[in-house]
């Protein structure tokens, strides 16, 4: 109670000093420009440069120490801190009573000289110092900063300002969103953009979030995959394609999942599932060297090396070395299923077909096991509704999903272009639904059209941005890695 007091206390005086500021014409908040000229990283990196000169610098006061008739600030601007040495005597007597009412948190514009103090530290001597904004809230202590993990989600604004590592992520996940870009861009890949708002969410197996449009008054969906258009245009003659945008899933919320999370699909007509192998090593050890100058990361301890070839194993075949059982070997599903339960000891359903137990036990007992990046090829038929089926196995499909860190971070296949065979898997997934499957895919008349005009053979791919940033960032939460994550508003 005593410490909510003197919060109220100090927020009070805060906007008593606002109001005096104000009342003898210095209001801040009718300033609307402050040219800098120079800033704090530019300052410390080329010294030699600046020393002696007048630079104009501006930002959030973080530190300050007062002795009589001199003063140290430190400033946060856009690179990092400076430090800035303010005399009575340089600026004038009137300003410096004015200045010694600032607070840890205003905003200031300072024109000096750059100079080094007797302890070597590179400083801005100030001529002149502006209140351009008054912080009428009070930043977290120094030493504690702001912990809260929930806290820190809510206000983003005051993590960035308080924790330094927080924005060198999200600078890096900016240069990681420019390394996907400049890659497929040099490869011939065109950007384009799709629909948000859609009458049909395809493209995969989630619940979307719904809306409705008032004027045409139709009920819509958020999309949750841009594939099936991104293919639409495939069939009208491009031959590259890619959108990088956020995806919408009405689903839970974990470390690794968010509901509106940054998606990549692209899209090439005439290559297959190999070429899109190629594509994702190199594209992400790419985006690693830009970022981090090296392929070689160290995610929460543990090394992992992104550099090309990356290693390639069917599913089936990682099932066998693991679990000693080969599937497809055996003569009956019902058979299988018994082996699955007694020996290998999973969860099995009596739909479940050798195609299905070769998934499960893939994921009970090898993903575990995917530290290092790996391709993992050939899934079952019956878990690839949009993919190609290995022409020299009619069991399995073209496709891949790519792990790191025991992660899916890609999924790829040579997609799926027989018209036929579409509507009918879109048709089996009609009857899942009625029987109570939320997230069985939609009939889409015109993308079922769209492949009777005719698709190309064409290789498709997907990678989960977020998570790829998880890994490059070296990020414990995928919302350590979103600005703002979705979050339950306070009551």
């Amino acid at each position: 109670m005593a410490e909510e007091q003197n919060l109220n206390e100090v927020l009070r005086i805060r906007r008593e000093k606002l109001k005096n500021l104000q009342e003898i014409g210095r209001d801040p908040f009718k300033i609307e420009k402050f040219e800098r000229t120079a800033f704090s990283t530019k300052i410390a990196d080329e010294f030699e440069e600046f020393e002696g000169k007048e630079v104009k610098i501006a930002g959030r006061i973080m530190a300050k120490r007062t002795m009589g008739k001199a003063s140290f600030i430190d400033v946060l601007d856009r690179d990092g801190r400076i430090q800035s040495y303010v005399r009575k005597d340089a600026i004038g007597e009137e300003e410096y009573d004015i200045f010694t009412t600032y607070d840890i948190g205003d905003i200031v514009g300072i024109t000096g000289t750059v100079f080094k103090t007797k302890k070597q530290e590179i400083s801005v001597r100030a001529s002149d110092v502006k209140l351009l904004c008054k912080s009428l809230q009070v930043l977290p202590e120094k030493w504690h900063g702001l912990k809260d993990t929930e806290l820190r989600y809510r206000q983003r604004y005051v993590d960035l300002i308080v924790n330094p590592e927080v924005k060198k992520t999200f600078l890096k996940r900016n240069k990681i969103i420019k390394a996907i870009r400049e890659f497929l861009d040099a490869r011939g890949f065109l950007e384009v953009e799709t629909p948000i708002l859609t009458t049909i969410a395809g493209g995969a197996a989630a619940r979307p979030f719904l809306t409705h449009h008032n004027t045409l008054d139709l009920d819509m969906q958020m999309r949750i995959a841009n594939e099936l258009y991104l293919k639409r245009l495939i069939v009208g003659g491009f031959d590259k394609v890619y959108e990088m945008g956020k995806m919408f899933r009405n689903e839970g919320i974990s470390i690794k999942h968010n509901p509106e999370f940054t998606n990549i699909e692209l899209y090439a007509a005439y290559e297959d599932y190999e070429y899109m192998m190629e594509i994702t090593e190199n594209l992400v050890a790419y985006c690693a060297e830009k970022a981090l100058g090296t392929t070689v990361i160290n995610y929460q301890g543990t090394e992992i090396d992104f550099k090309p070839p990356w290693k390639r194993v069917s599913m089936h075949d990682l099932v066998e070395e693991k679990t000693g059982v080969d599937f497809y070997s055996i003569e009956s599903d019902e058979e299988a299923r018994k082996i699955a339960k007694e020996k290998l000891h999973l969860e099995v359903e009596k739909h479940m077909t050798r195609g299905h137990l070769v998934n499960l036990a893939f994921e009970e007992y090898c993903e575990k096991d995917l530290i290092q990046p790996t391709f993992v090829m050939h899934h079952p038929v019956e878990v690839s509704p949009l993919a190609k089926r290995n022409p020299e196995n009619p069991l399995i499909t073209n496709r891949f999903e790519a792990f790191a860190n025991t992660w899916e971070i890609a999924n790829a296949f040579s997609e799926l272009n027989d018209p036929i065979d579409q509507k009918e898997r879109f048709e089996q997934q009609l009857k899942q639904r009625e029987s109570g499957d939320e997230e069985a895919h939609p009939m889409d008349e015109d993308f079922i059209n769209a492949l009777e005009v005719g698709l190309p053979p064409t290789g498709g791919l997907g990678i989960g941005v977020d998570r790829l940033m998880m890994l490059l960032t070296n990020s414990a939460s995928i919302r350590d890695v979103i600005l703002f994550p979705t979050m339950k508003p306070i009551e």
